[in-house]
């Protein structure tokens, strides 16, 4: 998971099927020309990727760490906002696209926990329509750093002064231009001093720009508004529609006749997401760990959950070309009965005939995944092959299912 300052009549251009009207309204990286007062030589290292020691108690370390601005959260500090997403379909004018706001709040404080709720918004604030954007999401930041992280970015750099959502900031941006390999165009605007947009890093602007391999379209986030809180505690809520920080869960491969059981802990610090995979997991102490975790900053996670909007399908459940209908079960993850949505499909070659058998939840928001981080609810709940002789029952093969899922930050903090 991997994981800027003009928009107007985007909302136009939010519906499924894009013309080459959109053209315009597409996002733009902006020149690092523009309002530049100072250029930096190139800085080609990669992004440092953070590692969180323990999830659990503070360690002796944290108490000499750098202090985090998430030390000083309040219940209310908020930052807005518009986003665009893009994809062009290969040898055709149209494509698919989605646009809005999205807002990240604290809701409560509740040491060592900041509680926020990301929301996405059509432009006048009303729920979106696709599935994947339709519901606000939870995520619990714990506010202690276990190390000084310092984030990093690629490409050339500059600095300059800009206005943005009615103030006036020093920027630094950064422009990573990999289109001469094939690779996408990434431009970052950051205030200099985050201040009141410490939740996002202090991102002004960001926007990636596909090139190479086929690839057509961009996604952007532009900084609308912010505001700071005030003091208390708010009222921590439930995890039920859990972005993923918080929450475990379990996939079982079934391969070859050989059976494996990987775990995903999904973690937040400091405003960076924390993402490990474990393998035999064990449920006493499920996210003790995060050491060697797989690190996004917040900022970049919401411009990914904006990109895969518009990568995957628009409609749910997805339906792929040449699937017999869909019939409806329930589907059974360790205790949880899921109403699903069933297709099958012909797979692979050869004389004997093979069968793809997939499970969907049929309402992904449904309170039957209460506590499910979101990236496995977008994902079938099971995928299996079976060999089909033409008599006698099906013989299964290789299969992918959800095993189990659960909190490992309990609601209320812990």
């Amino acid at each position: 998971m991997r994981r800027p300052l003009f928009r107007a009549p985007l909302l136009l251009c939010s519906a499924l099927l894009l013309s080459t009207a959109c053209e315009s309204m597409k996002p733009r990286a902006v020149s690092p020309s523009d309002g530049t007062t100072a250029t930096e030589p190139p800085d080609a290292s990669v992004p440092t990727q953070a590692s969180v020691p323990d999830a659990g108690a503070p360690t002796p370390e944290e108490t000499t760490a750098t202090p985090s601005p998430w030390q000083r959260a309040r219940v209310g500090d908020r930052v807005e906002y518009a986003f665009s997403a893009h994809r062009g379909r290969p040898g055709s004018d149209t494509g698919v696209g989605v646009a809005g706001h999205v807002a990240l709040e604290v809701v409560a404080v509740q040491a060592p926990w900041a509680w926020l709720t990301v929301t996405f918004t059509d432009d006048q604030g009303r729920p979106l329509l696709h599935p994947r954007l339709s519901q606000p999401r939870v995520l619990p930041m714990r506010l202690e750093l276990t190390q000084p992280w310092k984030e990093e970015h690629r490409g050339q750099r500059s600095t300059e002064q800009t206005t943005a959502a009615g103030r006036a900031w020093d920027a630094r941006r950064f422009l990573d231009d990999r289109r001469p390999s094939d690779g996408p165009l990434q431009n970052r605007l950051y205030a200099t001093e985050p201040g009141p947009l410490y939740l996002t890093h202090g991102l002004l602007d960001a926007s990636t720009t596909l090139s190479g391999f086929g690839a057509s379209g961009s996604q952007q986030l532009t900084l609308v508004s912010f505001r700071q809180g005030t003091d208390g505690a708010g009222t921590v809520p439930m995890l039920d529609h859990a972005w993923g920080p918080g929450t475990w869960y379990d996939v079982r491969q079934d391969l070859s006749g050989t059976a494996s059981v990987r775990r995903v802990c999904l973690g937040a610090q400091g405003g960076f997401l924390l993402r490990k995979e474990a393998t035999s997991p064990t449920g006493d102490a499920p996210c003790a760990d995060f050491q060697d975790a797989e690190t996004t900053p917040l900022e970049e996670a919401v411009l990914d959950a904006v990109s895969e909007a518009v990568s995957q399908p628009q409609q749910w459940p997805p339906v792929t070309a040449g699937t017999a209908p869909s019939r409806r079960e329930t589907f059974t993850v360790a205790q949880h009965p899921i109403p699903a949505v069933v297709f099958e499909a012909p797979a692979g070659e050869g004389a004997e005939r093979r069968v793809q058998v997939t499970h969907y939840a049929a309402e992904p928001w449904g309170t039957a995944l209460q506590g499910l981080a979101d990236e496995a609810r977008f994902t079938p709940l099971s995928d299996a092959v079976f060999r089909a002789p033409p008599k006698g029952k099906r013989v299964a093969e290789d299969s992918t299912a959800l095993a189990g899922w659960g909190r490992w930050v309990k609601d209320g903090g812990q």
